[in-house]
């Protein structure tokens, strides 16, 4: 993984976060798909192209008055960054607040995110990125 992988990620959050959609269509291939969250609710879900990838994180802010997901910890995982992260939510009408520790995995191809794969258990993030516990130590 190279430094210039790693900023990209890290650009893409910040991407989201912000909701600067075309900041994101520099870094993602047109074609860049986000699959559902394994574990999650929409586990078996699939958005193709930034556009449904977008109309996915518009809904979510129907549902929360807050809700972001911060990048903790970056591993190289070959052509792959499995991304730690945090995710907090706070519910529009409900009011309840909500912190995740989550993971992803973003795939990269030639500078651009042609993937990304949420998970709910960190475990399974590495293992489907074929590193181990260990692995993320260093």
């Amino acid at each position: 993984m190279s430094e210039e992988d790693v900023e990209i990620v890290r650009q893409v959050y910040e991407c989201v976060n912000r909701g600067d959609w075309e900041r994101m269509a520099e870094l993602a291939d047109p074609d860049v798909e986000q699959l559902g969250t394994v574990g999650g609710l929409e586990d078996r879900s699939r958005a193709r192209g930034l556009s449904e990838i977008r109309q996915l994180y518009e809904h979510d802010e129907e549902a929360w008055d807050q809700y972001r997901i911060e990048p903790e910890r970056l591993i190289d995982a070959g052509d792959r960054v499995v991304v730690f992260q945090r995710e907090y939510q706070r519910g529009k009408s409900s009011g309840i607040e909500l912190v995740a520790e989550t993971a992803s995995i973003v795939d990269l191809r030639d500078g651009q995110v042609v993937r990304m794969q949420g998970y709910m258990d960190r475990a399974a993030a590495l293992k489907a990125a074929g590193l181990s516990a260990r692995d993320a130590q260093h």
